[in-house]
């Protein structure tokens, strides 16, 4: 089949032009180029592509969508060119651009915005509920979009301080044997925690905050008895929790507070004989006003494009046994 040519005549407002969409040394065109095989021609604010049919039409909707993202003031990266080929191949109900134009406010004016449809759907979802539980594979952005919710609330004094819990597996929830505080008894359980928040208050702001107790960190075992009023509470890695520990978790809620839950429900580290919260808790709470479930998939992860397959051929993997 021979090479066809579509010619692009692209129109920019308040002074944007298209060199934020061919990138620093042409270095997004020259992406896309790779991408989809194709040649691109630029002469003004044309683009002219060469290659296969497919291949050209697919070119010329994401150089649209991408005109559209300039024109809006949103960024254009690396990042997000690769972002608005996925979202357009996985064919979202939503468009790229309506995605990135939800976002989250952290430290010093930085924006933090979902890169897929299910990310909009579960920052929309935090927003509007009081408990929200955000199940799904690692790398999908539900523990760290979570934590820039909480920083936001806290920013926007919605909330007067931040909880975080965790399942302490490994250590049989049973830390009194361990040297130190309880901020270092859980430490390195809570380490992806903290690396998450350090990026966005900065390391001094989140001691500040951790020694004043504005930030928290809780074992799950320590929660019991404790009613949590003014607070932006996120329980991390529930899969891990029992059924009793959930319910117990749940019924810590105060006024004025907020809940999310995470957790991925094919890595539960509890002992064969324990059942995991998280999955029960679904059959229970399902429909509840004012809580809402959002699962987030394999189209969801934003790291390395394989962990995306690895998720992908364990999911199969998993399948394949059960039959």
């Amino acid at each position: 089949m021979s090479p066809i040519k579509q010619k692009i005549n692209l129109e920019f407002i308040n002074n944007h032009s298209i060199s934020e969409i061919l990138g620093d040394r042409d270095e997004l065109i020259k992406l896309i180029e790779r991408k989809y095989n194709v040649e691109a021609f630029v002469l003004g604010n044309d683009i002219e592509i060469t290659g296969k049919t497919k291949n050209v039409k697919e070119v010329a909707r994401l150089i649209r969508e991408l005109t559209l993202q300039v024109n809006l003031g949103q960024d254009i990266n690396k990042e997000k060119v690769s972002d608005s080929i996925n979202i357009m191949e996985n064919k979202s109900d939503l468009k790229p651009h309506q995605i990135f134009g939800e976002s989250i406010m952290v430290n010093s004016g930085k924006k933090i915005k979902p890169r897929t449809e299910g990310q909009k759907k579960y920052i929309e979802a935090i927003k509007a509920n009081t408990i929200v539980f955000g199940i799904g594979p690692a790398g999908t952005g539900k523990t760290y979009l979570a934590l820039a919710a909480a920083v936001e609330a806290l920013k926007e004094n919605r909330v007067g301080r931040i909880i975080l819990v965790k399942p302490v597996v490994e250590a049989g929830e049973k830390l009194g044997f361990l040297p130190g505080d309880i901020y270092d008894k859980v430490n390195p359980y809570l380490r992806p925690l903290y690396d998450a928040l350090y990026e966005m208050l900065d390391i001094e702001k989140f001691q500040q905050y951790k020694d004043m107790g504005i930030i928290e960190v809780v074992p799950l075992a320590y929660m019991r008895g404790r009613t949590l009023n003014d607070s932006f509470i996120l329980l991390d890695e529930a899969q891990n929790s029992s059924p009793e520990q959930m319910k117990m978790f749940l019924t810590r809620l105060g006024f004025g507070s907020k809940m999310v839950v995470t957790g991925d429900i094919t890595q539960v580290d509890l002992p064969s004989d324990r059942d995991s919260g998280l999955i029960f808790v679904k059959g229970i709470l399902k429909g509840l006003e004012g809580i809402e479930f959002v699962n987030l998939t394999s189209k969801d992860v934003v790291r390395h494009e394989l962990v995306q397959r690895i998720v992908d051929a364990y999911k199969e993997f998993d399948e394949r046994i059960k039959r």
